[in-house]
């Protein structure tokens, strides 16, 4: 059963990938093009709380983020960011970081922030279905490297 935060972003409707103790899921607001939000499956509310097995898978799934995003968004940067401020599970923001644009079904994604820190209020919204589509996208290329 997944846990309340996988489930706010959308899981499973939103998901990337999966290893065995991690959710790679698309997040629907999109800061920078490729945005993703990196949950633990357990219901742990401290990271320290995490068993030694969730450490050493989070290599596992933190090497095919990178695959991935370098691939498909060819990033200068790329930040993980732990906000258990709202949504209480284990979770990383993935923000990828680039200079300038990136383009996706005719919309432009900006790393507004950038060279900073990421400007997360400022990003693209997308719908339910523009979601689902970009999580089936990112899949495949997950399963193709």
């Amino acid at each position: 059963m997944p846990n309340a935060t996988a489930v706010k972003f959308g899981y499973p409707k939103t998901l990337v990938a999966e290893t065995a103790e991690w959710l790679v899921l698309v997040r629907p607001q999109q800061p920078t093009l490729g945005a993703l939000v990196l949950v633990h499956k357990s219901e742990a509310l401290a990271f320290s709380d995490l068993p030694p097995s969730a450490f050493a898978d989070l290599q596992s799934a933190i090497s095919g983020i990178e695959t991935l995003l370098r691939a498909r968004v060819d990033y200068a940067k790329i930040n993980y960011l732990m906000l258990m401020m709202v949504d209480l599970q284990v979770h990383f923001h993935v923000i990828p970081r680039y200079e300038g644009e990136r383009m996706h079904n005719s919309q432009t994604f900006a790393a507004a922030g950038w060279p900073g820190q990421p400007a997360l209020a400022s990003h693209v919204a997308l719908s339910e279905e523009e979601v689902h589509a970009f999580a089936a996208e990112l899949a495949a290329l997950w399963r193709a490297s």
